[in-house]
Parts: structure tokens; sequence; C-alpha cells
């Protein structure tokens, strides 16, 4: 295709490449259905890309005359390598999801072939997500997943058949549907059941559940008001905590740790989350050699967040490495990082600095790690709640031989 040019009419605008389903949206300008889909359904845009005008309403018309047009000059060029582009399937309509849905209810031994026609429906195309939630599929998922010991499915995968429960697979739907946030707001407002559903999932799931659960949990909670915020039980923390630990996966990890910074500042959320064993969990993440960056400072955030009450700064003096590897992490991993271990030490400095915690802050290296603090390219606010630190306990500390004498020099006068 290098060696012929393409006429422009027939290049998409956005994708630049030729059109294999080319469609028109209300502004007269045409595009590939899948460049067009990805920019107004994933990338939530409202406007052309071309005309930057606003869009009164996302229909896309196919352009039939100049998708023959575009597969007659296929045809023509057929000699220098250019393959004809097929005639594309019509996209999925409402009616015919709804039509779906009405018969697996209809007739429960049509469930698998539903569940397997629904999951090909959102894996298909972007636009298809939005006609499946308007269909009514995302309450028909969610009845089956608040069965959870639903039928058993046989599915294919790549070591032959398996078996799974209706309500996995209903899961896992639901997760890759990307329900909007109105969606999300209506299912957790108006169905009590719901989460205590998924919950069921994160306890007695398999993996692959469990990451999908906590990942939609992530989903819901980010919409969710504040009294449904307080209201979340400790099984929900020891569950997600358990994600956690179980380090299913990288991004189940990282969905648990922000779930966990979306409800701590909420109500008794704090208590519920350290009698579930946070503390533990986050020191131990902290210390594996592995985390990304964003892990370790969500995980620093909540630690801020759970040593914000005596329970939790009691639980972080419990754990033999806490001290030294929240100051170990400050200024290896972010600004981010730096600020909240710098908040975490704070924490316990001013309300729970016993003379035993005041002299293993200065043999592991917190103290000389807060007078760099002082000396490096830290934020105002930061290199302020280090020289508080030191100023408060510098009877102790001013003097001493564990501290370098290049960083001495910087410790702040009382």
């Amino acid at each position: 295709m290098d060696e012929i040019e393409i006429p422009p009419h027939f290049l998409c605008p956005i994708s630049l490449q030729l059109m294999r389903d080319p469609v028109t949206i209300s502004t007269g300008i045409t595009y590939d259905r899948d460049s067009i889909e990805k920019w107004l359904f994933s990338c939530k845009n409202k406007v052309c890309p071309v005309t930057k005008q606003a869009l009164n309403n996302s229909d896309l018309t196919p352009n039939h005359t100049l998708r023959r047009l575009i597969q007659a000059w296929c045809t023509l060029n057929a000699s220098h390598g250019i393959e004809r582009i097929p005639t594309p399937k019509p996209p999925i309509d409402k009616t015919q999801i709804a039509k779906l849905i009405r018969d697996a209810k209809k007739f429960p031994d049509m469930q698998h072939k539903c569940l397997k026609r629904l999951r090909s429906i959102t894996l298909e195309r972007e636009r298809n997500r939005s006609c499946l939630e308007a269909a009514g599929a995302v309450e028909f998922l969610v009845s089956i997943l608040k069965s959870f010991g639903s039928t058993l499915l046989e599915v294919e995968s790549n070591e032959g058949s398996e078996f799974i429960k209706a309500s996995d697979e209903a899961l896992s739907i639901l997760y890759q549907m990307k329900v909007s946030e109105s969606c999300l707001k209506s299912i957790i407002s108006n169905d009590q059941e719901f989460v205590e559903s998924v919950v069921q999932v994160l306890k007695n799931g398999n993996y692959q559940s469990r990451a999908y659960a906590t990942m939609l949990l992530k989903d819901i909670f980010q919409v969710a008001d504040p009294i449904q915020l307080m209201s979340v039980t400790p099984e929900f923390f020891a569950e997600i905590l358990r994600t956690l630990r179980d380090q299913i996966s990288q991004q189940a990890s990282k969905a648990a740790l922000k779930l966990l910074v979306e409800l701590c500042p909420w109500g008794r959320n704090r208590i519920k989350a350290v009698e579930g064993g946070a503390v533990f969990v986050l020191i131990e993440l902290l210390l594996e050699t592995n985390v990304d960056k964003r892990a370790c400072e969500l995980a620093l955030i909540v630690l801020d967040q759970v040593c914000g009450c005596a329970e939790g700064r009691a639980e972080f003096l419990k754990h033999g490495a806490g001290l030294a590897i929240v100051s170990k992490k400050i200024f290896r991993v972010s600004h981010v990082a730096s600020d909240r271990a710098v908040r975490v030490i704070s924490s316990i400095c001013r309300f729970s600095a016993t003379s035993r915690v005041v002299h293993e802050m200065l043999q592991v290296g917190v103290v000389a790690k807060l007078c760099l603090v002082i000396q490096l390219d830290s934020s105002h606010k930061t290199k302020e709640r280090a020289k508080e630190i030191l100023k408060l306990h510098s009877r102790v500390w001013r003097n001493s031989s564990c501290i370098p004498s290049n960083l001495l020099s910087s410790y702040p006068s009382s």
C-alpha cells in the first residue's frame, strides 16, 4: 500500500488510515467507526474531532456510498497488493440485546449462551457497551452475581474446557463493560445486597474473580455518597486487604490501594482497616523489592491515613521494620512518597514517641534522613514538618553520634 497514494477522502481524519467502516456523525464529517467510537465512548469526548463543534448526539450513520467507493478502489488496485475491505457487519442493536436477556430469564438453560454472547458483544466494539447498559444488561448481570451459588458453566480455555460459576462470568463482563458513573450510582443506591455479593466473591472466588471484584468495587466507591462510604463493614476491609496481601495482580493491588485511600478518611473506617490488618500488610508491601512507584505512593498515603488514629500508630510500632522502611522511601520514590513518609513519621513523633521509639528512630537512620530532607530539594511543607519533628526531640537527638557530621550542621535550632 506504500507504493500507491490513497485518495485523501478515503482516510480517517483521526487514524489517517484507510477507512474500513466509514460512519458520519452529526457534524457531517465521516470517520472510521473504530476510531470515532474510541473518541466518543472510551475517551468520553463530546465534540467533533475535526470541527470541534459540540455534538448533539453520538449517532453514527454508516456511509455506504463512501464504503462502496473505497471497496471499488481497493479492487482496482489489487495488483498493488491492496486487499478489498470486507463489508462490515451491522452494529448490534439495543432490541437484540434486550431479547437475548429476556430469553435467558425465561429459559434458565439459555443463561450460558446469553452470557457468552454478552461477553462477545462487550469486547466487539466500544459503542456496544452503552447499548448493553441501555438494554438492561447491567441489571441482568447484577441479578446473576447476587445468586453467588449459581449454576456452573462450561467454558473453553487454552487447556480445554473448564467449569466456572455463572456469577464469576457475570462479574467479568460487568467489569469489562466499564459501566457508566450514573449506572454505578444507581446500583449502589438502590441495591443494598450488591456490594455484599461482590464481597462474597472476594471471600470465595478464584484469583481472577477476586481481581475483577476488587477493580469493580474501586469504580463503585469512587461514585458512592458519604453514607455509603461510612457504612462499609469490617469484613469488607479484611477481604480487600487479603487481596492486597495475596498480590493477585498488579492491577488488583493498585485497585485495592485506591479503594483504601477512598474509604479510610470516612467515619470509623481507619479503625476498621487497622483491625483488618492494614498496617502490617502495607509495611510488608513496602518491604517488597518489586513494588512500582504508584503502588508505593498509595501504600504510604494509606499508612499516613491509618496512623492518624491511635490504633494505627500502635500497630505500626509493633512491626519491627515500620520506621526503617518508611524513612527509607524518602527520596527513593517520588516527592509524593517523601511527603507522605515524613507525615507518617510526624504522627508517630507527636503522639506515640516513647523513649524506646525516639532511640529507635536514631538507630535506624530516621533522624539522619530528616536532616537530609532539610538540606535537599523537598517541598516547603515537607521541610517545615521535618524541622518540627527534629525540634520536638532535639534533647535526645541533637548531639548524637548516629547523625553524620555533614547532616548535623542542618539540625534546626530549638
